[in-house]
This record gives C-alpha cells, structure tokens and sequence, in this order.
C-alpha cells in the first residue's frame, strides 16, 4: 500500500512538433491549473447548504423559511404514513407525543406541500379503512376459485342426474 502512495504517475499528452522545456512547462501549468479548478469546485459544493428533502426534523424544517402547518394523528402505526409520504414527495417531520396513551403524532410540513400532503393523508386514511375491514382476497386468489374448479364436474353431474330423477336442482336438495 506504501509503495503504491508513493510511485503515483501522471500521463500526461501534449501534441506538438517540437518538445521543449516551454511547451512542458505550459503543459504542467495547464495541468496544475485544472486541478485547482476542481479542486475550488469541489470545495464550493461541500460549502454550499444542502436543502434536505422528505423526512427531517423540525428544526430542519422549519429552519428553510417556508412555513410550517401540521396534522395530528392518533394512529400508533406510522409507518405506513411515511411511505405515503415518500411516493408524494412531502417534506415533513414527525413528532411524538408522548404526554397521552396511546401517544399521538404531530406530522409538520411544509405550507406549499399542502396539497400534495392533503392527497397522501387521504390516502392513508383510505388505507387505513380498508385494513380496519380486514385484507379482502379476490375471487381469483381465494381458494373459491379452484375448489369450483375440482367439483364443477362433479357438480353438473349431480345436476344432470337429479333432473333426470326429478329432483328439484341445486345445492340444497330436499329431502
């Protein structure tokens, strides 16, 4: 590894039809000037201030001047609030109150992200309905479908042979 730090090259291309000291010393001086500019790039981007986006503390929040609202939820689980958020591209913070039981939470945004804001609460508020009446299965992926499929023969030969007996049809046969 010490050897490697220490034997750095440098290939450098210079087109001319004479080499000499001038013209290497023009090339090295480009060169050196580059890599200052770079090296000035460089530092302008990590001093410049990052603007964080989605989830951050209020302190980030509300420290970029736009204005904060908030919503109140009293849901424990929200989790799926956040990854609602994410896909609406809302920033916001979440703060937890922990003075009541079961504790609430405090959702600060942005004042211009209202809208987008107000579709994704409503989303997880459509979300959270649909859970609360438990995961319904479509007909597709329930078991109804292949368990027709195994007895449907047999059934419409229950069928036939009940209108053939003079039984009334159906599932329920009197007896």
């Amino acid at each position: 590894m010490q050897e490697e730090v220490e034997n750095k090259t440098l290939t450098l291309m210079v087109n001319g039809t004479r080499f000499t000291g001038r013209m290497f010393k023009a090339a090295i001086s480009k060169y050196m000037a580059h890599r200052r500019e770079v090296k000035h790039q460089k530092q302008q981007k990590r001093d410049s201030p990052v603007i964080p986006h989605g989830k951050q503390t209020v302190k980030q929040l509300i420290g970029q001047n736009q204005g904060v609202s908030n919503i109140e939820i009293n849901d424990p689980s929200i989790r799926e609030f956040d990854r609602i958020a994410r896909k609406y591209g809302v920033d916001y913070a979440i703060k937890r109150d922990r003075s009541s039981n079961p504790p609430k939470f405090l959702i600060f945004f942005k004042s211009r992200d209202a809208d987008a804001l107000t579709s994704a609460f409503n989303e997880y508020a459509g979300k959270k309905g649909r859970m609360a009446k438990g995961r319904q299965r479509s007909y597709r992926h329930s078991g109804k479908r292949r368990l027709w499929g195994r007895f449907s023969v047999a059934y419409r030969e229950y069928e036939r042979a009940g209108k053939r007996a003079g039984r009334p049809s159906g599932i329920f046969p009197d007896s």
